[in-house]
């Protein structure tokens, strides 16, 4: 299959010249027949190519659940008189809750089990819309979500056109297709993808768009001779969409990212552009000579780059959603309980240990608890104290 993606990429380039990095992993991620995506309904876990919060178990679907039912009840606040029965509030219609990049559903389910048994007036309310590009993973959802099946309202590639509710995304969008441009003593240059016989390599050619420099410049980006950065212009635009499609709610991402002054520093100059297999990281090297990581077998292995996280609050603000909370995983799953249920897995009961261990996984410093970031976003909601926020609002 790999092989039949590299085929398809080199077909591309010989009929069209060299691609930007964006298309690259568009074809290599996401086609439809031979997209590392595409080809499977779990990438994750110990027998996939990376983890995530999911792969630890039910707990982190059981924090998530908590917040979103504080936010379910806040949507029930603050109407206004007769608001109620007019069918305004969250309390009397139902409560879209959406799940973009949701693959087989299997967070959903950890967190429609917990609103089930601790909340089952919000769990009522929920109308469930799963997202997801993957047709494998659509096709697996509905076993996935098991009992809780009958709470699809849809399932689809695209977003709702109207969402009351919330819309959550964990790890979605740092494997968009990203450009990625490299500054030199001329100006900025992107990098694109070409061949040199058989042979997948990089070429530097002048930038693609114009929006480029224009979003590095928005971000305040100081890039010097020598240093390289992604530009995800396709996660901006995607939170520009989602934020025009939530009409009233919370807009919930979790994500690798930094930002803009943190991701385009001479710490991070060779930039992020990571390829995953075999729970192995292969990121940017300082060898000009030998073929990136993320070039090799196509189709095969997971691409991903840290997104730039003032560039994602830029598009949200600028769609008029405010913004509500920016911080690290740790603290925002403290503040939704996880120290507490660490002290209730205290014994040494082998579900007890498990659950230490996974609670650990989730807050561990240099994991999972500092590398991914919480935003959070609302619209008609005001400047709610959410308990996710509770422990403290830090970004590191």
């Amino acid at each position: 299959m790999a092989a039949d993606c590299r085929a398809l990429i080199a077909e591309r380039i010989r009929a069209r010249g060299p691609i930007t990095v964006a298309e690259y992993m568009e074809l290599a991620l996401h086609h439809p027949e031979c997209g590392y995506y595409a080809r499977a309904s779990c990438r994750t876990g110990r027998a996939g190519d990376f983890f995530t919060s999911v792969d630890v178990g039910s707990l982190f679907g059981e924090l998530l659940a908590v917040q979103i039912a504080e936010m379910w009840r806040l949507l029930d606040r603050d109407e206004g008189p007769g608001a109620r029965d007019q069918g305004l509030v969250a309390g009397g219609r139902d409560f879209d809750l959406v799940e973009a990049g949701a693959g087989n559903g299997r967070l959903a389910r950890d967190i429609l089990e917990w609103l089930q048994q601790s909340d089952p007036a919000c769990y009522a309310a929920v109308r469930l819309h799963l997202v997801e590009r993957s047709p494998e993973a659509r096709r697996d959802q509905l076993r996935a979500l098991g009992p809780h099946a009958g709470k699809l309202a849809s399932s689809s590639d695209g977003l709702p056109v109207r969402i009351d509710g919330v819309l959550y995304a964990n790890e979605l969008l740092d494997a968009l297709p990203t450009h990625l441009v490299e500054m030199t003593s001329e100006g900025l240059r992107e990098v694109f993808v070409d061949l040199d016989g058989d042979r997948l390599v990089e070429r530097a050619g002048p930038p693609s768009s114009p929006d480029l420099a224009r979003s590095l410049a928005r971000s305040g980006a100081a890039l010097e001779a020598g240093w390289r950065a992604e530009v995800n212009l396709n996660a901006e635009a995607w939170v520009k969409d989602a934020a025009c499609r939530l009409a009233r709610g919370f807009l919930l991402l979790i994500d690798y990212g930094h930002r803009a002054a943190d991701l385009y520093s001479a710490g991070r100059a060779a930039g992020t552009l990571t390829a995953y297999t075999r729970h192995t990281a292969a990121g940017p090297g300082s060898d000009p000579a030998r073929t990136p990581d993320w070039l090799v077998d196509p189709g095969s292995r997971d691409i991903t780059a840290h997104v730039d996280l003032t560039s994602l609050a830029r598009a949200a603000e600028g769609e008029g959603l405010s913004a509500i909370a920016a911080l690290d995983q740790t603290y925002f799953l403290l503040g939704l309980g996880l120290a507490e249920r660490l002290a209730e897995s205290s014994g040494d009961a082998p579900g007890d240990i498990q659950r230490r261990l996974a609670l650990k996984t989730l807050m561990m410093p240099g994991g999972l608890g500092s590398t991914h970031k919480v935003l959070v976003f609302g619209r008609g909601v005001g400047s709610p104290r959410l308990r996710g926020c509770s422990f403290g609002v830090r970004l590191t």
